[in-house]
């Protein structure tokens, strides 16, 4: 994602912005790279990680009141996926942390996104979701945060993790594009949601129901030291991406948490 540098000799408006052009200036307003990895051979791709210097909605308090989706017990706390599988006695917590409009999150998902729901599905991780948004505030968009509060909406539903796995392979072409309400009831009809829970659906998101629990996890997950996305902790540890960015990586870090 292109970055506009500070302008020399102009005062920032405001801490925030203060705060985002002394980040930009440390790094250097340099792109991210990540190496990805098939199951064939090992490719290195330029990825831009999506704020991967700073997530800028930190200045903001976690939301008070508003509703939780099902499972989660307080804002800011991240949404518990597969809850309906008993994991296995030994099982290590996966958190992810991802805002839908990031393309290095998608990257990451096309690649080991499978192996995790896998390992979910299987009982042998505990995978908690921690959907961000801090990309509404760079983008000059509200879509992270809608696709976030559709995504607790098909929770609603029960099909979390359908709805999820439909986000990142459309994202639009152009990034900051944002989603469209039509792109946002497609995933859900792509996602099984129809008839009069479509309806509850659409009305849950245009009532921005869960609004409030996706800036609270932005809040909560930046003064936990989130700054960008894609990020994976394995049992608090955050992992490195060239190392879990294939689906033997990824397993081999669960297994070693598993020991």
């Amino acid at each position: 994602m292109a970055k506009t540098p500070p302008t020399k000799g102009k005062k920032p408006a405001n801490a925030r912005q203060a705060k985002i052009e002394a980040a930009r200036s440390g790094a250097g307003a340099g792109a991210n790279k990540i190496v990805v990895a098939t199951v064939v051979v090992i490719v290195a791709i330029i990825a831009v990680v999506a704020g991967v210097i700073l997530s800028t909605r930190g200045d903001d308090a976690p939301a008070a009141g508003g509703a939780l989706p099902p499972g989660v017990s307080a804002m800011g706390e991240g949404f518990p996926a597969f809850s309906e599988v008993t994991p296995e006695p030994n099982a290590p917590t996966v958190d992810l942390y991802e805002d839908f409009q990031c393309p290095a999150c998608a990257q990451f998902e096309s690649l080991v996104g499978p192996t995790i729901t896998g390992l979910a599905a299987e009982g042998r991780i505990k995978l908690v979701y921690h959907v961000k948004n801090f990309l509404d505030d760079n983008l000059g968009n509200g879509s992270s945060t809608r696709a976030g509060t559709a995504a607790f909406c098909a929770a609603d539903t029960g099909r979390f993790q359908e709805f999820h796995d439909q986000v990142f392979p459309g994202q639009p072409a152009q990034e900051g594009q944002g989603f469209t309400d039509e792109l946002l009831t497609e995933f859900a009809t792509n996602a099984g949601i129809e008839g009069e829970a479509l309806a509850t659906w659409e009305t849950c998101l245009t009532s921005g129901r869960y609004d409030a629990y996706v800036d609270s996890v932005e809040a909560s997950s930046f003064e936990d030291g989130v700054r960008g996305t894609p990020t994976v902790r394995i049992n608090g540890e955050e992992q490195d991406l060239n190392t879990i960015v294939s689906p033997e990586g990824f397993t081999q870090a669960v297994e070693a948490a598993t020991e």
